[in-house]
């Protein structure tokens, strides 16, 4: 049975439909309104408030702590500063990734990683020979995410000491509520203007007491998982076991993935010298075989294809589809050159939308492809064009006042 997270007294009442996921061993709301749009566009109009507690947390502390990082990680810890986040893959000795996930400076010989999956045995072999200490400390950090355009007045009516007008885009500050201390890093999953803030469990229902007396008037509604789902694709950020598989579980080598095909080259640099997975990212450095891509469908491709059975369109019910369906060459041939893996009907851009793996050679911005739609039982092409990521990119998520 899973465990309550320390916002899980707050959280439960306040979920009418009853619907929830396991996430990391944690109960986790999908939707707390039976109308899934108010959470989803609290996002993208007001502010979400979502429960991240279930992420696991590893402190790293030590003075060879940046040296492990560097030997974990594909980005080069010794430009993260202190206060800065580094959002990184890391990979096994074969350059597959096992996962990816944001790390803070809290001081020169302290670091944080937060991920979606435990990661504690790995990073404890790869500390071998080096001075620095691991602590599992995911038990003892809540941890919330504010997201949307009205975060920033939001937080700013509750948390004293912290400038957050000034805070750039992937940095961290530190502050206090009514509640206690709070660490907040201009961070999130949704590609909108947002932060996460982590207290300690003990502080979690005050600062969600806080955060909502403050925010009501800004029209801030909790949101669950099938919300977050529906922006992360918005904003061309893929998903563990969805949008790729870690290499820790995969079955077979040909559902592995490596950073430089799943949208995360700009991630990997390769003139730090050595990093877990170097050499074989290198081999493949000038070719990947796939790419991660954007596809667009028209909604008068949808009207199309419906019609032709005297039907409206009927897209994905409610939120993203998991699903991953063929992507073909265009040219009537039935060639298949990848699959799109997460995919819905935005209900901002108004257009039918997913994020597809295809190969490399088919992968240009512009094309126009099929992807594979199924309509009363039956399956048809739809065509669609390839697209940059991401779909949505407000300039509010990285600009300061």
């Amino acid at each position: 049975m899973p465990y309550p997270t320390p916002f899980y007294e707050k959280i439960a009442p306040l979920v009418e439909t009853n619907e929830w996921r396991s996430w990391s061993g944690y109960k986790a709301p999908v939707y707390y309104d039976h109308a899934h749009e108010r959470e989803y566009f609290a996002f993208r109009s007001s502010a979400g408030l979502l429960d991240v507690s279930p992420l696991f947390k590893y402190d790293i502390t030590g003075p060879d702590a940046e040296r492990w990082a560097n030997r974990v990680f594909t980005r080069d810890f010794t430009r993260c500063r202190v206060g800065q986040v580094f959002y990184t893959p890391w990979c096994d000795e074969t350059g597959d990734m096992i996962h990816d996930g944001n790390v803070v400076r809290l001081a020169a010989d302290h670091l944080r990683v937060t991920a979606a999956d435990p990661c504690l045995a790995w990073f404890n072999d790869l500390a071998y020979g080096l001075d620095v200490t691991i602590e599992d400390v995911s038990e003892a950090i809540a941890g919330l995410a504010l997201q949307g355009p009205k975060a920033r007045q939001i937080l700013k009516q509750l948390v004293r000491g912290a400038d957050l007008d000034r805070l750039r885009y992937f940095r961290q500050t530190r502050g206090s509520f009514g509640g206690g201390d709070v660490i907040i890093t201009r961070t999130g999953y949704t590609g909108d203007l947002g932060y996460e803030l982590w207290v300690e469990a003990g502080a979690a229902g005050a600062l969600w007491d806080g955060l909502f007396t403050c925010g009501r008037p800004y029209g801030l509604l909790p949101a669950g998982l099938g919300a977050l789902d529906m922006v992360r694709v918005e904003a061309g950020l893929v998903l563990i076991e969805v949008d790729y598989i870690s290499a820790r579980h995969a079955v077979i080598d040909g559902q592995k993935s490596n950073p430089l095909e799943t949208g995360m080259a700009w991630a990997v640099d390769f003139d730090k010298g050595y990093f877990v997975g170097r050499e074989a990212l290198l081999a493949h450095r000038e070719n990947p075989e796939w790419q991660l891509v954007g596809l667009e469908v028209d909604w008068f491709e949808l009207e199309r294809l419906w019609g032709a059975v005297n039907l409206r369109p009927k897209i994905v019910g409610r939120g993203t589809s998991r699903e991953a369906v063929p992507v073909y060459r265009a040219d009537g041939r039935g060639v298949q050159i990848g699959q799109a893996t997460s995919h819905l009907f935005s209900p901002l851009l108004k257009k039918y939308i997913a994020l597809a793996t295809l190969k490399t050679p088919d992968a240009a911005a512009g094309a126009r492809v099929h992807l594979e739609m199924t309509v009363e039982y039956s399956r048809y092409p739809a065509e669609a064009t390839i697209v940059p990521l991401p779909f949505f990119n407000p300039e509010r998520k990285r600009a300061v006042l």
